[in-house]
């Protein structure tokens, strides 16, 4: 079968991901579960969309008490998704399409029901400490809860060993003992398992917390570092230029160690903090914010690339910004409060938008000029809403808006796994791929052509980036260069036209051409020249402009 083998170490750069959740893509046997031999059914409309990188929300077995995130077997998929041939069989017809499939590997934990955490809690199978016990839940006192909203400790009794467990997550997820070689020796295994598979790699969930040491907080320990740069080896190894994103939910400058030496640990990582200043800038109408966590982030490796995301299967987490800029994000984009969850919002981001496509655009526009491989969410792509009636982050996980049928076209079933929006400006009626196919002004049309756009330009990924000044602090305006690819990308943040002169005193000599705008964009006539001097921009409320320049030389 045609299986992707990028010669480019670094071609993850100019890559676009699709992170799905199989269960709410599509289902395939009219059980109400989606499926994986639903996810090949929809390949060729992501093929379509233009993605190159398809991100599975773990697919092995569970009790689905986490979607997924709280394992019961590492080397096998979950029933209600299918088994392994299956999964084979995805990873053909997606190699076929010329797209790779990575999914989440949960290194840190397991559920409770798990064989290991049941013979461990009964001292059995050699898995006496296979898990973190103490006697003492007062161990490791300085290390923060994360779940707040469901979770008082980090510690939990359990009744059958009569000791208590460690969990950085839920109770119900037990952290797994790092000290123990045995432990990483079957984690490493699991790791071969799935890339001789035929896997492209993996997205290493809740990488900061492996190993626990007294007197810290129990994140960013050396020996988490020391075991991930054995995990890179051994996918070196085994399947080399592995797509390796590691979900570090960290300051820059905590997370640049997970970078390693650029070619020993993790080559790819979020950039988390940089997603709600985005949404602040918006917000504000000021470009300041995204300015003041651009300056922090430090340089990395040039093997090495940042990831960048709106949303995701998880909340928008706000831990990483002030107080007063929670409270802020919090009135404008979680004003109720079941909006909110843990540290964050639990929203997808067309209702976050309030359904406004200049808004949209904008942002999106953002998140493919901004230095980092960017993700998109699925059904973000046709602006799908949230169901806020639903407990934890279950509402922004709902079944796929396929058609207008009752089941949406996810599924036949009378009863899915989750209830399909059927009500509201983002019911599935109004909201849908096939309404959207219909109608070229829409949204997922719009999308197919910013992602195909930003596959044009290599500048976008692989460039240099610079935030120039603008006279306007409503303006953001980016510059990417590569070689001899360069593209300015302007965005007006603000809800008001905006209008003047944009000085680029560096692309003197070149010629601009507009190559993609906002719908209320106006800019600069297509070939304007910039003598150094300065360009002329026209951009409405949350308009955009992206210029490529050539040089004159070039052009002749």
């Amino acid at each position: 079968m045609p299986e992707p083998t990028p010669t480019d170490p670094h071609w993850f750069k100019e890559a676009v991901l699709y992170e799905l959740y199989v269960r709410a893509f599509q289902d395939s046997n009219g059980d109400g579960h989606g499926d994986l031999r639903g996810v090949i059914e929809r390949l060729d409309y992501l093929r379509d969309l233009g993605v190159d990188v398809l991100w599975l929300l773990p697919i092995s077995p569970s009790p689905l008490r986490d979607d997924g995130y709280d394992v019961a077997d590492f080397m096998n998929v979950d029933g209600r998704y299918g088994d392994l041939d299956d999964f084979r069989a995805l990873l053909a017809a997606a190699h076929d399409r010329g797209l790779k499939v990575i999914t989440d590997l949960v290194l840190n934990h397991t559920s409770s029901d798990h064989p290991w955490f049941q013979a461990s809690r009964a001292r059995s199978a050699g898995k006496d400490d296979w898990y973190v016990w103490s006697d003492d839940p007062g161990r490791y006192a300085g290390t923060r809860v994360i779940f707040t909203d469901s979770e008082d400790s980090n510690w939990t009794f359990d009744e059958v060993r009569g000791q208590y467990y460690w969990h950085r997550f839920f109770g119900h997820q037990p952290d797994l003992n790092y000290d123990n070689p045995d432990v990483r020796e079957e984690m490493k295994r699991v790791l071969r398992f799935w890339l001789e598979l035929g896997i492209d790699g993996f997205r290493l969930d809740a990488i900061p917390y492996l190993f626990e040491r007294e007197g810290t907080n129990n994140e960013n320990i050396a020996e988490t570092h020391a075991f991930l740069k054995e995990i890179r080896a051994l996918v070196d190894e085994i399947r080399p230029h592995a797509f390796l994103l590691g979900e570090v939910n960290q300051w820059p400058e905590d997370t640049l160690p997970y970078f390693g030496d650029g070619r020993d640990e993790m080559p790819l990582l979020f950039h988390f903090p940089v997603m709600p200043r985005m949404f602040q800038a918006v917000a504000q109408g000021r470009v300041d914010a995204i300015r003041w966590i651009l300056e922090r982030t430090p340089a990395i490796p040039e093997t090495c690339g940042w990831v960048v995301f709106l949303r995701n299967h998880d909340e928008l987490t706000l831990e990483m910004v002030t107080d007063e800029e929670r409270a802020f994000m919090y009135e404008r984009y979680a004003p109720e409060h079941r909006m909110r969850i843990n540290v964050g919002i639990r929203r997808r981001l067309a209702p976050l938008l309030d359904g406004e496509r200049g808004r949209i655009e904008v942002l999106h526009s953002m998140l493919m000029t901004l230095p980092g491989t960017p993700i998109l969410y699925y059904g973000d792509e046709i602006g799908m809403g949230d169901d806020l009636s639903l407990p934890d982050r279950n509402g922004v996980r709902t079944p796929m808006q396929w058609d207008a049928s009752p089941g949406a076209g996810f599924t036949t079933a009378a009863e899915p796994f989750a209830p399909v929006i059927a009500e509201g400006p983002y019911a599935a009626a109004l909201v849908n791929v096939a309404a959207q196919e219909r109608d070229p002004e829409s949204l997922l049309w719009w999308m197919r052509r910013l992602v195909a756009q930003r596959k044009l330009h290599p500048a976008l990924g692989r460039g240099a980036f610079e935030l120039l000044d603008a006279p306007d602090p409503a303006l953001a305006v980016f510059l990417n260069t590569y070689e001899g690819d360069v593209v300015v990308a302007v965005h007006n943040l603000a809800e008001t036209p905006r209008s003047g002169e944009l000085p680029i005193p560096r692309l003197a000599g070149r010629t601009l051409r507009l190559v993609f705008g906002g719908r209320s964009c106006a800019p600069a006539p297509v070939g304007t020249e910039c003598d150094g001097r300065a360009l002329p921009v026209a951009l409405g409320a949350h308009g955009f402009a992206w210029w490529s320049s050539v040089p004159h030389a070039e052009e002749r």
